[in-house]
């Protein structure tokens, strides 16, 4: 079974690499004689992946103005109002490594969560047109970014694979009978355990992050989360540890997280972790942690999948789907947009400290059926390619 992986903009975003590297593993591990194989926005980001067969450069064309693909694009466009012309050139590196495919895996994770996708939408197309099998792997979507446009897409995929039920719920009432029930792949992520930092405390370090998509959704965030340092500095005797996960350029964790520890660093309690690891490396510390607090959904699957009690700073189904999924309700998942503030982070906190016991108790016995719900995928993904 030849497996391409396609929706992936690099590694840099250390969640992407999380889906590439833990897909890619589980699905070799679990179908014999497998290959996968990636095309990348980013190649050059993805090469610490290993165990990816190949990785072609899929990254986006530009049509240039006044060339003959431009002319041809904007007189379709023009007569019947199509862009399949454009996107089929902008969009050339990915369908080109489609013909050598048995399956085709649309791996963003959310990226139907972002308005409409004609990219996504004509590669899908040619994909079936090429009578390929087409697979939505590991996916969130809300109800929020459901358009008529989005529905027809989806129906055309061979299987979708929802990472949480409040999706696979939400795809099931809008009729489509091609849905499963997974988890995401990086539940079952291996970690690398690097040498701790001198002011790491070993039981009692607390792993914070932020991402700027999280401060431009709501500027009063960068604040709230300064509020909550300065309780934990005040109030406990916790060194904090400052936890990038996405280090890309005008969408950099380690660039605003940089900002707290210049604030902070005289405390001797606040470290910022580098921000050159990768993804299981960046699991090894969070794996080492009392406790973990972030906006990136892939951090906070690395601390729930090693049992540390986490609290999520969230604004999306995914967060609360996943948390729904381990805990049976959604717990400590704090919706950025709704009345999100030092008091109610603070609140979170000390609830989290509370339930210490609890939480792990109940992660240790969630985790396990997680992974496995990961799996099953890989199991779903190869009943799809057998059946013809």
């Amino acid at each position: 079974m030849n497996v391409l992986m396609f929706g992936h903009y690099g590694s840099l975003n250390r969640g992407c690499e999380a889906i590439v590297r833990s897909s890619a593993s589980i699905i070799k591990e679990r179908v014999d004689g497998a290959k996968v194989f990636l095309s990348s926005g980013r190649p050059e980001t993805d090469k610490m992946i290993t165990v990816l067969d190949k990785i072609y450069d899929g990254s986006e064309k530009e049509i240039h103005k006044f060339s003959l693909d431009w002319l041809v694009s904007a007189l379709q466009y023009k007569i019947n109002k199509k862009d399949s012309y454009a996107l089929g050139k902008i969009y050339a590196n990915t369908i080109k490594q489609v013909e050598d495919a048995d399956v085709c895996l649309s791996i963003g994770g959310d990226n139907y969560c972002y308005g409409e996708q004609p990219g996504w939408y004509e590669i899908n197309k040619r994909v079936k047109g090429k009578d390929k099998k087409l697979v939505l792997w590991g996916c969130s979507i809300g109800e929020e970014d459901m358009s008529s446009r989005k529905l027809d897409d989806l129906k055309q995929f061979d299987l979708i694979l929802a990472r949480e039920t409040f999706t696979y719920n939400m795809l099931i009432e809008k009729g489509l009978k091609n849905v499963e029930l997974c988890a995401d792949a990086a539940f079952t992520l291996e970690k690398e355990e690097l040498p701790l930092p001198d002011s790491w405390q070993t039981g009692n370090t607390i792993g914070i992050n932020l991402s700027p998509l999280v401060q431009k959704r709501n500027p009063q965030s960068k604040e709230v989360v300064k509020g909550l340092i300065e309780h934990i500095l005040k109030n406990t005797s916790m060194t904090i540890a400052l936890t990038p996960h996405v280090i890309e350029h005008e969408n950099n964790d380690y660039e605003l997280l940089g900002e707290y520890f210049y604030q902070f660093k005289d405390s001797k309690r606040v470290l910022l972790l580098p921000d050159h690891l990768n993804a299981m490396q960046y699991k090894g510390y969070i794996s080492r942690m009392r406790f973990f607090i972030g906006a990136r959904t892939h951090a906070t699957i690395a601390a729930y999948s090693s049992y540390v009690p986490t609290m999520v700073l969230g604004y999306s189904v995914k967060s609360r789907g996943i948390s729904h999924d381990i805990f049976g309700e959604t717990k400590l998942v704090l919706n950025i947009h709704d009345n999100f503030n030092e008091s109610t982070i603070i609140k979170g906190f000390q609830e989290l400290m509370r339930d210490e016991e609890v939480i792990k108790k109940k992660l240790k016995e969630s985790i396990p059926k997680m992974k496995g719900l990961s799996y099953q995928a890989v199991d779903y993904l190869h009943g799809v390619y057998k059946h013809d």
